[in-house]
């Protein structure tokens, strides 16, 4: 097993460092940043002076190398528009999305897993037709057109709830629906198949003669193999709403985090800002599919068995 966890973190540092080359030279192809630092207003010696400090004159490689050792310093740098660190600029944006994520994480757990359940369970009754046709519905529907309507119906007409900030519980209501919403619909689609391969097995069978009572065998033997399933498919949406799905929910809602901090700093080619955003972002998806890869090979036995030899 920790032959397997280095293996692991290796494959993080360099997935990490690829990452880092691929975001400093993509971040160049938006176009001059010269334009956007300085303005018309200042003299051309100040505005010679800001460019050699950003070292916007010099090569790419140049530039590159820099970058590189502005890691080293822990401030990765100052923001053209800012004028401040960095990371003192993401360090405030990391806690409410991290807010957000683990709402919507929670939201999408407390609701998919008990809905897989029973359209596992009544899969011949109407009960199951309705949880599967509720899920194809969220999965088809794009949770930035979710969260268009729900402003529109919530905010706009029935003055309900809040649309800006996330000054108090109220604000969580939207976003998190609105990002969980697609999440939701995938998860209980795949607990209902997990829990349809498990439920016909013999183990189950088994449990039932020995006189377990049904909500026993469901959870006790039932869920807990197809756990395993149900935690890779996490990992991977909780992964996929970390890199992207916050961005465009996090802009609408005006939500002071990571993504809008994303889409402003790309607006106003703030290049600092938006390298170490995505790195930010980046680093945050490595870790969650490390932690579920070294999870699938702890839960699985024989995943397991087989790391260990």
């Amino acid at each position: 097993m920790l032959s397997y966890a280095l293996r692991t973190l290796i494959r993080m540092v360099l997935t990490f460092f690829v990452i880092v080359t691929i975001v400093f030279f993509a971040t160049r192809l938006s176009g001059n940043a010269i334009d956007f630092v300085v303005s018309d207003g200042i003299t051309s010696e100040d505005r010679e002076l800001l460019i050699k400090y950003y070292e916007l004159d010099r090569p790419i490689l140049t530039q590159y190398f820099a970058f590189l050792r502005s890691f080293t310093d822990g401030q990765f740098g100052l923001s053209f528009i800012e004028r401040r660190p960095v990371s003192e600029i993401v360090l405030e944006r990391i806690w409410p999305s991290t807010q957000l994520l683990l709402s919507a994480v929670g939201l999408t757990l407390l609701v998919s897993i008990p809905l897989g359940i029973a359209a596992a369970i009544w899969r011949k009754s109407w009960i199951g037709s309705a949880v599967m046709m509720v899920a194809f519905l969220g999965y088809a529907v794009p949770n930035f057109v979710l969260a268009t309507v729900m402003v529109l119906l919530f905010s706009y007409w029935l003055n309900w709830l809040p649309v800006v900030g996330n000054g108090t519980a109220w604000h969580f209501i939207m976003p998190t629906v609105a990002l969980s919403g697609v999440l939701i619909a995938a998860l209980t689609r795949f607990t209902r198949n997990a829990m349809l391969d498990v439920l016909g097995q013999d183990f189950m069978r088994t449990a039932r003669a020995k006189g377990l009572p049904e909500n026993a065998v469901i959870v006790k033997h039932g869920l807990r193999n197809a756990g395993i399933t149900i935690l890779s498919v996490i990992g991977l949406q909780v992964a996929g709403l970390a890199a992207s799905g916050s961005v465009v929910i996090e802009a609408i809602f005006a939500w002071p985090g990571i993504g809008d901090l994303l889409v402003s700093s790309a607006l106003r080619r703030d290049y600092p800002v938006l390298q170490f955003g995505v790195l930010t972002v980046a680093l945050a998806v490595i870790v969650i599919n490390a932690a579920i890869d070294l999870a699938y090979a702890w839960a699985d036995p024989r995943l397991r068995h087989t790391v260990k030899g």
